[in-house]
Order: structure tokens, then sequence, then C-alpha cells
């Protein structure tokens, strides 16, 4: 990538990885070679919920892992954690947290998991999740009271360590603030390396082969090509910056899309804010705390046609 493009020397350059899969001398490599930030999937520090997920890796594997991220040098991390598991309790999801706001790492993503339709959990609690839904107590899940406890809970907690909450999910220390997650957020243009990436070129959405022969033979054609809609842009500007807390400028979009959003979400603008979900603070619109406990919901207003 370097010898393509002419990067900046600051240039955040993150990889994934999964507790218990990277020794020492191969983290040391990665930094040497210039990535200078890790995010370690561990989901959860508790080993029952590690069990429940299908983690293959235990808490003391991540331990293991992210004090040798240390040792070779990276001083940008993230740890994911996940909540509303099955059987998970409020206090779990503290003891959660705490554990992993002690260890210090420059940034947290927290999000609830989501039942996707014909995977396991969607089997196994499809029932559990319609009675949340209905609004009665799950066997398994915790209860939407639960899940919003949860959500409380982790804005407060990782506050009072010093993170700072820039969107839904996603908190960091000053500074540390995740690049590539803003300008996703904010459809920045970006290029995809690798098996199935995607890429975005306004007005272009694709996607590179997942076929790993395909690509070793340098087969970089367009697969899944979208050309995306004066209205997809909208929609997607609007469904993807309201996450962050700062929000949407509406100057900003007035000079990208020539019309006010003011004008084009009039009725569900007035709608939202009557019912304390958005806020107007002068050129931005934004989510209010109770906009974000619904915020699927209100994002869904923003959906055109």
């Amino acid at each position: 990538i370097k010898q393509a493009f002419i990067l900046s020397e600051d240039t955040e350059i993150t990889m994934e990885a999964n507790p218990g899969t990277v020794s020492l001398e191969q983290l040391k490599l990665c930094h040497e070679a210039g990535i200078n930030r890790i995010s370690f999937g561990l989901q959860s520090t508790v080993q029952q919920e590690l069990d429940m997920l299908g983690r293959i890796h235990t808490y003391e594997e991540f331990l293991q892992s992210y004090h040798w991220a240390r040792k070779a040098g990276f001083s940008n991390i993230n740890v994911d954690l996940m909540f509303a598991i099955p059987g998970q309790t409020c206090e779990n999801w503290k003891h959660n947290l705490e554990t992993i706001a002690e260890l210090s790492p420059e940034h947290i993503s927290a999000y609830s998991l989501i039942i996707e339709d014909g995977t396991p959990f969607a089997k196994r609690y499809r029932q559990d999740a319609a009675k949340r839904e209905a609004g009665e107590k799950p066997q398994f899940l915790p209860s939407e009271d639960e899940e919003r406890q949860m959500y409380e809970d982790t804005a407060e907690i990782l506050s009072e360590y010093g993170y700072h909450r820039y969107e839904i999910s996603n908190y960091a220390k000053a500074g540390y603030v995740c690049r590539h997650n803003v300008g996703y957020w904010k459809r920045v243009d970006y290029i995809g390396f690798g098996l199935g990436a995607s890429t975005l070129q306004n007005p272009l959405r694709y996607k590179n082969t997942d076929d790993l022969q395909e690509y070793l033979n340098r087969d970089f054609s367009k697969k899944e090509l979208l050309v995306l809609t004066k209205d997809n842009q909208i929609e997607e500007t609007l469904f993807l910056g309201l996450r962050m807390m700062e929000g949407v400028s509406l100057s900003a979009f007035e000079e990208h899309f020539h019309c006010p959003l003011t004008v084009i979400y009039q009725r569900e603008i007035q709608k939202l804010t009557e019912k304390g979900l958005l806020r107007m603070e002068e050129d931005r619109i934004s989510l209010t705390e109770k906009g974000i406990d619904l915020s699927n919901m209100v994002l869904s207003e923003f959906l055109l046609g």
C-alpha cells in the first residue's frame, strides 16, 4: 500500500485480531510493518458468556494478547464488548465494563447482541425474542428494561473512566476516536483491499471477490456493483450520520445535496422533535438521549419512499 499511495506520517492503520490467535513475535512484526492500531474481539470477560457466543478464546488468553500488544509497541488498542447476551445480567455487564476499563485501552466498542435470521441463535431464541418484542419477560434473553439499563450503565461507567461516547456504540479516550469508523459514518470514500472487501466511491459501492483463487489470479473486477441514487445517498447520510453524537451538519448537507435537510425531512423532523427524540442546535441535528435509546425506530423514519 505504501508503494502505491502517499500516506501521511500519522496515518491510522488498524488490524483486527481474535484473542489467543497472536504471538508476541507476530505483533512485533505487525507493529514494525506500520500497523499502529489493533482491535481485539473479546466480547466478554465471563467464560460462560464466551461459551454462549461460541468464542474460541478465554479471558486469560485475551489478557495475554493484550499485554503482548502493549509490549510490541501498540499505543492504540480497541476492545469489542457485547451485551444483551442470553443469560447475561446487568451485574455481569457492569463487571465486563469495569474489568476492561481498568486495563485502559484507548477505545471500547460496546454493541448489543443482534440475533440474525438463519443463525443458530435465531433458531434457539426466536420465541424468546418474540416475547421480548411483545413486552413479555423472555426466558433467556435480557428483558427490554434490562437491555436499556445496560445501555445506560455503559455510558455512565465508561464516562467515569474517561471515555467519550462519540457514536451510539463507540467510546474513546481523548485523541483516539477511530478514524475509519468516523469516515464510514460520514460516508467518506474508501477503498477495500482483500477478499470480499467493500469500496465506496460515490455514487458507486462494490466489493471484491470472495473467491481466494480468483483474487490470487488478479480478478479485481467489481462484484455486487451498486449505483447509489441521490435518495440512497441522502438516506445513508442521515441513517449513518445520526449514529454519531455530533449528528449531521445542516450546512454540509445542503452544500452536498443542494437542498436543505429541513425541507426534505420537514415532517419527520417536526414529529421526532416534538417527541423529544431529535434536537436541532445551531447548524446540527442529532439524537437526544431518548432518541439514542430508540435509535432503530428513529433512524427508520429517514428512509425515503
